[in-house]
């Protein structure tokens, strides 16, 4: 089901958030009930970081992981999270997670990631400037880009079907407010690099929003958005260009700080290189006031559909799900 509002798709990210335990450390994240076509990596992902917490009752917070994509995962299954207490030492904790899908032919695993926790501690600290960027109050959100988009430049995207130009204008949980304004338009080859401001498009409760572990929990769903296009940059190629095979490979997140993402975050991405089918996307997350808050890395698969001229729709629906979501 479609939300209706801004404030309906937070609580429908919520929903998707709430796991369900049904053995010792084995956990059900919830259906998506919002009609597509494939599970989302970063939904995967948020659900998997939640399993590993609910094994961790010391107060160590996550700091980082590691995933895997293995295979799609299926929308209309429920996924279930298996985790291993690999180590819990002095000051960090080491959890890997299954995370598996059953449609009657056995389980298939879709995700393996590696989590590791520690107890807060003070070090020596440095980081790397927040760039200089427009302010979010200065941009245009994705929905009003998009439909400019498909209203001015039918030339570009009149192979997408409706109920895909549709999806990309609903309510959604996550508002972006990219910097490089014009990155929809046109074929060609930019920079390897893109920014966007970035906050959940309706604000917490009081007790979600001092809840740590849940904020990064949001915060490694959203990492995934947009990321893997920065690799395309160079190429020209964009979102509506069915001819390119786009899948997320694996994923990697450090949470350096705690966050509140009821406020803005800048997420700064640049890609160094791309070749053999593949391409490296890294990003750095700021909040407003310039502090760094997390780093992330994605490899991704870049592959060129040999033989197709005219992209079918599916491809396009599969590159939205991959690129955009």
């Amino acid at each position: 089901m479609t939300p209706k509002t801004n404030a309906e798709a937070v609580k429908n990210l919520l929903d998707l958030l709430k796991l369900k335990k049904n053995g010792e450390d084995i956990f059900t994240g919830p259906i998506n009930q919002e009609d597509w076509a494939r599970v989302f990596g970063g939904q995967v992902i948020a659900q998997a970081l939640l399993s590993a917490c609910e094994t961790i009752d010391d107060g160590r917070m996550p700091h980082s992981l590691h995933a895997y994509f293995i295979r799609p995962g299926r929308p209309e299954l429920a996924i279930d999270f298996n985790v291993s207490r690999d180590r819990d030492g002095k000051s960090f904790s080491v959890r890997r997670i299954a995370a598996s899908q059953n449609g009657g032919d056995g389980d298939k695993i879709i995700l393996n990631m590696a989590c590791s926790f520690q107890t807060p501690e003070d070090g020596l600290d440095y980081q790397k400037p927040m760039p200089k960027v427009a302010s979010p109050d200065e941009l245009q959100n994705e929905t009003t880009l998009y439909t400019q988009l498909f209203e001015n430049h039918p030339d570009l995207t009149g192979n997408i079907p409706e109920r895909y130009k549709n999806h990309l204008l609903r309510p959604r949980a996550i508002e972006f407010r990219p910097i490089n304004q014009d990155r929809y338009v046109g074929t060609q080859s930019t920079e390897a690099a893109q920014s966007f401001w970035f906050r959940l498009a309706a604000p917490l409760s009081k007790e979600d929003t001092n809840n740590q572990i849940l904020q990064r929990a949001i915060l490694a769903y959203t990492t995934d958005l947009m990321l893997l296009s920065t690799c395309l940059l160079p190429h020209g190629i964009k979102f509506y260009d069915g001819r390119i095979q786009v899948a997320s490979l694996d994923h990697a997140l450090w949470f350096h700080e705690d966050i509140n993402l009821n406020e803005w975050h800048l997420y700064e991405q640049s890609s160094p290189w791309s070749g053999g089918g593949r391409g490296m996307n890294h990003g750095l997350i700021y909040k407003q006031d310039g502090k760094l808050v997390a780093s992330v890395a994605q490899e991704a698969l870049i592959r060129m559909r040999k033989g197709q001229e005219n992209p079918a729709p599916s491809h396009i629906q599969s590159n939205i799900i991959s690129l955009l979501e």
